[in-house]
């Protein structure tokens, strides 16, 4: 059974949908076709989607100490009706931050508990405009979830 790796990405300078562009193109190739990356921007993306994958990356600014709105709207529309159906998904965060990014992060996290999600890998705080090292990191953290798929480790 192929199973599905579901990465949304929000915001509007392009900077995230470029760390979750690498991180979609490490999972499908290290997913060596057993897996199927879905690239959605939050505000496409619903209860369908959620419960089709089997993990989830998220990449998000930090707009005002918090992830975009978008983003929160996601997670406003698909927790109740996913309550008692994704528990255990794991999932992976990408914050591209002008401050520390923390105030995403732990909102992310707080509101991951809550359905609840398993953190595969630590969260990859960007500050600034992403440079060739951080789009290998976001690679990285794609091919974990899509390796770890492929292996039934998650």
């Amino acid at each position: 059974m192929m199973k599905q790796l579901l990465i949304l990405w929000a915001g509007q300078t392009g900077r995230n949908l470029q760390l979750a562009r690498a991180a979609a193109a490490a999972a499908s190739e290290a997913g060596e076709g057993e897996i199927d990356v879905r690239l959605l921007p939050a505000q496409q993306a619903g209860i369908d989607d959620l419960l089709a994958c089997h993990g989830l990356i998220v990449a998000t600014p930090e707009n005002f100490g918090y992830m975009a709105g978008t983003l929160k709207d996601f997670f406003d529309r698909t927790f109740y009706p996913a309550q008692g159906r994704v528990e255990g998904l794991p999932y992976a965060i990408l914050i591209c931050a002008g401050n520390d990014g923390s105030g995403a992060r732990v909102a992310i996290e707080r509101i991951a508990r809550g359905y609840p999600l398993t953190p595969a890998c630590e969260p990859l705080i960007v500050h600034g405009e992403p440079d060739q090292a951080a789009l290998e990191r976001a690679a990285e953290v794609g091919a974990t979830l899509a390796l770890g798929l492929s292996l039934g480790l998650f």
